[in-house]
């Protein structure tokens, strides 16, 4: 991955992080480094870096990045080609390499604990690919996610409180 895609993938990830169900844009993104960090940083310049215009960035910058993001350092330049950051093997059977992907996505989003919890749940369930074919099936139903979360949340709004004895 190059060093704009992965900036890219950040705000995505980062605009997701904050609620607002879409990426920061390049603009919030430097008003959020100035008003958070106290440094600023143009739209223009992430523009160049995005774009691949500008693909190494000074040690300065690759440092207000990262601590915006609160990413090692050494993830904000290119990887090498043919680098892949999955495990690679022939061992793995497609369960495997799916719960891998489960664990790493979960990692991701480790400040979504909710969903941090759920990718880890379906990767631990021993048959993680009819976990997802499941969620998909629910979700093609109109109205059947809403209802599901209805009566799975009910039962502890309703439970009854338990009084101690003296």
């Amino acid at each position: 991955m190059k060093l704009g895609e992965k900036l890219r993938y950040l705000r995505e990830v980062e605009g997701t992080l904050r609620g607002l169900d879409r990426e920061l844009s390049q603009v919030e993104m430097a008003r959020l480094i100035q008003k958070e960090l106290g440094k600023s940083i143009s739209q223009s310049y992430l523009s160049q870096i995005e774009s691949g215009a500008r693909p190494h960035l000074t040690n300065s910058t690759r440092m207000l990045l990262a601590r915006f993001f609160k990413v090692h350092p050494g993830y904000l330049v290119d990887d090498p080609e043919g680098f892949q950051n999955e495990l690679m093997s022939d061992l793995g059977t497609l369960e495997d390499k799916l719960d891998l992907w489960l664990v790493s996505g979960a990692e991701r989003f480790c400040r979504d604990s909710e969903l941090h919890l759920a990718l880890l749940t379906i990767a631990k369930h021993a048959d993680s690919r009819m976990c997802l074919i499941l969620i998909g099936t629910i979700l093609e139903n109109p109205g059947l996610a809403d209802r599901l979360m209805e009566v799975l949340k009910a039962p502890a709004a309703a439970a009854p409180k338990t009084r101690r004895r003296s």
